[in-house]
């Protein structure tokens, strides 16, 4: 009976602690944090169809933020070679001014997450041609947009958010 009653009240704590006192003090440190623990959304790559949008990464997860994911192909993999072609084969035919040598890979190939909404610098900037002529916007002008919008943490390459760049084209 005493190790019953033990191992009861033992049970009742642990369930107070891992059901309410946990998640209470992971809500209170949330509050601490950017965006209050609610998330950003501005941090999920979405697609860009039309041309007078920059283009985010192609993702391997149609950009469904329910689950991320790589496509998990070697570079070698002959389906994946092909998917990476036709990903050229297009941004050349949208950008006419570039060769293939000019394309960064990062716009031919997905994230490991599927949901990456940043590029480099480079990968925004071979954009600005295509993305001015659709808009009727100088190049200049674009490409100050993107010089603009180019990220630089202490930590970690400078990169730019393609929503933000977006909303920001939006609003000219």
């Amino acid at each position: 009976m005493k190790l019953l009653r033990q191992s009861l009240i033992l049970s009742a704590l642990l369930l107070v602690l891992c059901s309410v006192a946990y998640p209470l003090l992971l809500t209170g440190v949330a509050q601490l944090a950017p965006h209050h623990g609610t998330g950003d959304r501005t941090q999920i790559g979405q697609r860009f169809r039309q041309a007078r949008y920059f283009n985010t990464r192609p993702s391997a997860v149609d950009y469904n933020a329910a689950g991320s994911g790589a496509s998990n192909k070697a570079p070698s993999n002959p389906e994946y070679r092909a998917l990476v072609q036709a990903r050229l084969d297009t941004f050349l035919l949208r950008n006419p001014s570039l060769t293939a040598a000019q394309v960064p890979a990062e716009l031919l190939t997905a994230s490991g997450s599927g949901l990456d909404p940043h590029l480099s610098p480079q990968g925004a900037l071979v954009q600005v041609a295509r993305v001015a002529r659709a808009r009727n916007l100088n190049p200049t002008a674009v490409r100050a947009l993107v010089e603009a919008h180019i990220e630089r943490p202490v930590l970690g390459a400078a990169h730019v958010n393609v929503l933000l760049l977006n909303t920001a084209l939006d609003k000219q």
